[in-house]
């Protein structure tokens, strides 16, 4: 295992834990050059992505992840693409929704978002 699968799949279950426990615990994560694209609506900086995530209509959430993809990206800089694939069930909901994530991760005094797009994925 590369030392960017490690830094991913360990991104990867941090981020989804946090996200299904206390959402608001995600904002050390995103910077003010960041960018998130949510279902086709997009928000720049981490104060604006972690309003629109924590705004999100649900009470409880729970990811279960399918797969990670980790690629090294952007050369000279240490960044990783990581590509989720998974199955989110909210508040009261039997039937799981099928969902598709990317990040990509920059370090700078530890790894951060630089970018982030989530779609379901709809049969």
């Amino acid at each position: 295992m590369s030392d960017f699968d490690a830094i991913g799949k360990q991104f990867v279950e941090f981020y989804y834990q946090t996200f299904d426990s206390n959402r608001s615990g995600l904002a050390s994560l995103y910077r003010d050059v960041s960018m998130m694209t949510w279902e086709g609506s997009q928000f720049r900086s981490s104060e604006n992505i972690l309003e629109k995530i924590v705004s999100l209509p649900f009470q409880r959430v729970a990811h279960k992840i399918t797969t990670i993809d980790v690629q090294p990206s952007l050369p000279n800089v240490k960044a990783a693409v990581i590509v989720v694939t998974g199955q989110l069930l909210v508040d009261e909901e039997t039937k799981p929704q099928q969902y598709t994530q990317m990040f990509q991760l920059v370090e700078d005094n530890g790894y951060f978002i630089y970018n982030d797009v989530f779609r379901l994925n709809y049969a």
